[in-house]
C-alpha cells in the first residue's frame, strides 16, 4: 500500500484539525458543557453540529446522495483520527457509535424505501439510532449462536419475543436496527429487522449504570413482548442477519480503532505540555529519562497502532473483508487507549487524577475497548483459528501482477 494521502483528505484532516483546536478542546474546559452522563450537552452539540454540516465536514463517510462526502476507508482513518483528539468529536461529525455503524450498513444493505425511511433521518442528524444485539445470560454476546430472542413470522409480519441489554444509545434512539433469531439454522437462523421507537410491543428497561462517561442515550436493557415488524423491514434478507452483522461490525471495529487513535495522542498531548513545564529537585519531568521511557515507547506504540489500521482500511478499499488485520488492529489499539490514559496520568500526578484534565474522563472511557464489539480474547481466539488454518501464509504478502508484455 501507498501510504501517502490524497490532497483531498489531507484538507479535511487540515479543516478537522483547526475546528477541533479552536472549538471543541476550549469546550471541554466548560463544566457547563457537559449534560448528566459526561457527554456534550445537547444545546452545545445542536449548535456545533449546524457548524459542521455548514463547513462540509458532516458526515464523511456516506456518500454524496445521503449527505456525505464519500470518503474511502483510508480517508475515513485520517479523519477519524484527527476528530477525537477532543471527547467531543465524533458525535459533533456524525461519526460517534453506534450511529455511524448503523448508517453505513445501512447504505451498503438497505433497499431504497429503507434509505429513505431508516437511513436518511440519521445522515440528516434528525434522529439518534441504535443496534439491538446483545443480550443477558444466557443469552448471545459474542457468540450469535446463543440468542434468544425470537422473530416469529405472522402473515406479513414478524413478531418479537425477547430481551436485549447494554443496547449503547437505546436510550434515545428512535430507529433501531434489531438482530433475532428466525429459525434454528446455525448459519441462517438469524434475521436483522428495523423498527421506529414508536412501535407498540416492547419497552426501554433502565439505563444500565456504567464505570465510564456515557455515549448519548446510554447502555439500555430492551424487552420485546409482541413487537410487530412488517416484512419490508427486513434488513437484506431472512436468515441473513448475521451477514449484516459481519458488515456492520468489521467496518464498526476499525471505526472505534481510528476514534481511539485520537484519544491516545491526546493523552501523549496532555501528557508533554504537562512534562515540559513540571520541575520537580530541579529537573524538568521531560528531562528524566523514566518520563522519555514512557512517551517514547507510547509513540511507538500509536504509530503501530496506525499503520495496523491503516492497512486495514486500504485492505477493505481493495474489496477484502481484512478479519485479520482488522482483529490484530482490535486488540492493539484498545490496549493502547488504556495505556496511553494510564500515562498522562502518571506523569500529570495529582492534576491527571482530578478533572482538570480530559485524562481521568478518557482513563475510566478507555477501559471498554478491550470488551465492546469483541473482547479482546474473542480477537485473539480468531486470529489463532487463521494462524492454525494458513500455517506459515498467515504472514504472507500481496504479489503484485506480472506487467503486461
Amino acid at each position: 500500500m501507498d501510504f501517502t494521502i490524497s490532497p483531498r483528505i489531507e484538507d479535511f484532516r487540515r479543516r478537522i484539525a483547526d475546528f477541533v483546536e479552536t472549538r471543541l478542546l476550549p469546550l471541554e474546559a466548560d463544566p457547563a458543557a457537559y449534560d448528566a452522563h459526561e457527554n456534550i450537552a445537547p444545546d452545545h452539540l445542536e449548535r456545533l453540529r449546524a457548524e459542521a454540516r455548514a463547513e462540509g465536514l458532516w458526515c464523511l463517510q456516506l456518500s454524496p446522495e445521503h449527505g456525505g462526502q464519500g470518503l474511502s476507508r483510508v480517508g475515513m482513518a485520517v479523519c477519524y483520527e484527527e476528530m477525537n483528539r477532543s471527547i467531543f468529536g465524533p458525535v459533533v461529525f456524525n461519526s460517534a457509535a453506534p450511529d455511524d455503524g448503523n448508517m453505513m450498513v445501512l447504505q451498503a444493505l438497505g433497499t431504497e424505501a429503507q434509505k429513505a425511511e431508516f437511513l436518511q433521518p440519521i445522515a440528516d442528524g434528525c434522529v439518534r439510532s441504535a443496534f439491538a444485539m446483545t443480550e443477558p445470560d444466557p443469552g448471545s454476546g459474542s457468540d450469535p449462536g446463543m440468542m434468544l430472542t425470537r422473530a416469529t413470522r405472522d402473515g406479513d409480519d414478524y413478531v418479537i419475543h425477547g430481551r436485549k441489554w447494554f443496547i449503547t444509545g437505546a436510550g434515545v434512539a428512535e430507529h433501531f436496527l434489531l438482530v433475532a433469531r428466525t429459525s434454528d439454522d446455525p448459519r441462517r437462523g438469524h434475521t436483522c429487522f428495523l423498527f421506529h421507537r414508536d412501535d407498540p410491543g416492547w419497552s426501554l428497561g433502565r439505563r444500565i449504570p456504567i464505570m465510564g462517561p456515557e455515549e448519548h442515550g446510554g447502555h439500555c436493557e430492551m424487552t420485546f413482548d409482541g413487537l410487530r415488524i412488517p416484512s419490508r423491514n427486513v434488513l437484506y434478507r431472512e436468515g441473513h442477519g448475521l451477514k449484516v452483522v459481519q458488515t456492520r461490525l468489521g467496518i464498526a471495529r476499525l471505526t472505534h480503532c481510528m476514534r481511539w487513535l485520537g484519544l491516545s495522542k491526546r493523552c501523549v498531548a496532555l501528557a508533554t505540555e504537562y512534562a515540559a513545564r513540571r520541575q520537580g529537585f530541579g529537573v524538568r519531568l521531560a528531562d528524566r529519562e523514566s518520563v522519555q521511557v514512557l512517551l517514547g515507547g507510547l509513540a511507538a506504540d500509536i504509530e503501530i497502532g496506525r499503520l495496523l489500521v491503516m492497512k486495514a482500511a486500504w485492505a477493505l478499499d481493495q474489496g477484502g473483508f481484512a478479519k485479520k488485520e482488522i482483529s490484530m488492529a482490535k486488540i492493539h489499539v484498545a490496549g493502547l487507549v488504556n495505556r496511553a490514559a494510564d500515562t498522562a496520568i502518571q506523569i500529570n500526578g495529582a492534576r491527571g487524577y482530578s478533572r482538570d484534565t480530559v485524562a481521568e474522563w478518557i482513563y475510566r472511557y478507555a477501559r471498554q475497548a478491550r470488551l465492546v464489539d469483541g473482547a479482546d480474547e474473542v480477537h485473539k481466539m480468531v486470529l489463532n483459528g487463521l494462524l492454525a488454518e494458513e500455517a506459515h501464509r498467515f504472514w504472507s504478502w500481496d504479489v503484485a501482477a506480472e506487467p503486461a508484455q
